[in-house]
């Protein structure tokens, strides 16, 4: 397998499909994904034109995704922006798809993989962001995903554990704004809730009512970001909020914690407090003692470090961060936001500009760009 030809064909065939159109973020998609099946292919079977058969490949990958995409936003179509109260109304094949695609022979990551990138209709970039791990990583994981089902009768539906991971990443891409896949994710998961009588089905229910409770409030009219202690309470939707708490109690009173119980237990908190001065952090820094408990996701040290930060101090909330790794996601902005706790501006400063820079996407860095830009101004004074 020559690699450098595959990294010099790569802006030649990378330019093709944008003149024949596409998007260019779609056109990067397919490119990767044809490139993942050059380095499966080629070694057995080299191809005369290499250029053209890169081309082609990615081509079909394009219109494979663009088909998904469609029968994606027809199955959103049948559904509001706002997603309404109670059982669900309705079923279609949907859930159904996304059972079959958590197939008992693929690992949980990879089954989740698959089903994001097959029915949720995310590009692999935004999958990839998902699970923290670079983009061509995850083109090979799903490439190996569909290699391992490819012949097999999709007749054996994957667990319920796989099938909510997948609703919670696609629910929390849509929240993020970059695809409104939020209120289908909640849609999903109340047919899973009316049909399936789990503790964790109804504690991601709950969850996610709770966060798209405070939807209108996390922007600002002119598309900056709010943050929580910032938002606008009054703008948050009540009627989600009473059910989400509903659902969660409910589900907490079975006894049979899970981590999204937890995590829900943990939105409830904050969806209580009249006002961020009072909500009440040691009763969330139990919870995500739980969650760590729960689970081993370095996701929620990190936000337990926050935690530790309201409810103890900053400089308690700094030695909780020391034991996080530094390279995850919005590590450096909880850093800076707790030196500027803890009276350190110029660190502050310094680490929300490092933190812009290292935003998953424009709102994120605008935010953290400003307040950089405000510390700076007042350490000008």
């Amino acid at each position: 397998m020559d690699e450098t030809l595959l990294r010099s064909l790569t802006p030649s065939v990378l330019g093709i499909l944008v003149r024949r159109g596409i998007d260019f973020a779609a056109a990067e998609d397919a490119v990767q994904d044809a490139l993942v099946e050059a380095i499966r292919v080629w070694p057995v079977d080299p191809p005369r034109d290499a250029k053209g058969w890169l081309t082609t490949v990615a081509w079909r990958r394009f219109l494979d995704t663009a088909r998904a995409d469609a029968a994606r936003r027809r199955r959103e179509d049948l559904v509001d922006e706002e997603p309404a109260p109670g059982p669900a109304p309705s079923v279609d094949d949907t859930l159904a798809l996304y059972f079959l695609c958590a197939h008992p022979s693929l690992t949980a990551s990879s089954a989740v993989a698959l089903t994001l990138r097959a029915v949720g209709g995310l590009t692999t970039r935004q999958i990839a962001h998902a699970y923290l791990v670079p983009e061509a990583t995850m083109a090979q994981r799903i490439s190996r995903a569909k290699r391992t089902v490819s012949g097999l009768r999709f007749d054996r539906p994957g667990d319920v554990a796989t099938v909510l991971r997948v609703l919670y990443l696609v629910f929390n891409e849509g929240y993020s704004g970059d695809v409104d896949l939020a209120a289908e994710a909640i849609r999903l998961t109340r047919q899973l809730a009316a049909t399936i009588d789990h503790p964790e089905v109804a504690g991601l229910l709950a969850l996610m009512l709770l966060h798209h409770a405070r939807r209108a409030a996390r922007t600002a009219p002119d598309g900056s970001l709010v943050p929580l202690a910032e938002q606008d309470r009054s703008r948050w939707d009540t009627r989600l909020i009473a059910e989400g708490v509903e659902v969660l109690q409910a589900a907490l009173a079975r006894d049979q914690l899970g981590e999204f119980q937890a995590q829900a237990a943990i939105a409830a908190l904050h969806a209580d407090a009249p006002t961020a001065a009072e909500t009440d952090w040691v009763q969330i820094v139990e919870w995500y003692d739980e969650l760590a408990r729960l689970t081993d996701s370095p996701v929620v040290q990190l936000n337990r470090a926050v935690a530790i930060g309201e409810a103890d101090g900053p400089r308690a909330g700094l030695r909780a961060l020391a034991a996080v790794d530094d390279t995850l996601p919005r590590y450096t902005a909880v850093a800076a936001y707790l030196h500027e706790r803890d009276g350190d501006l110029a660190t502050a400063a310094r680490r929300y500009a490092e933190a812009a820079r290292q935003a998953p996407n424009l709102a994120e860095r605008d935010h953290l760009t400003r307040q950089a830009a405000r510390l700076n101004a007042l350490g000008r004074r």
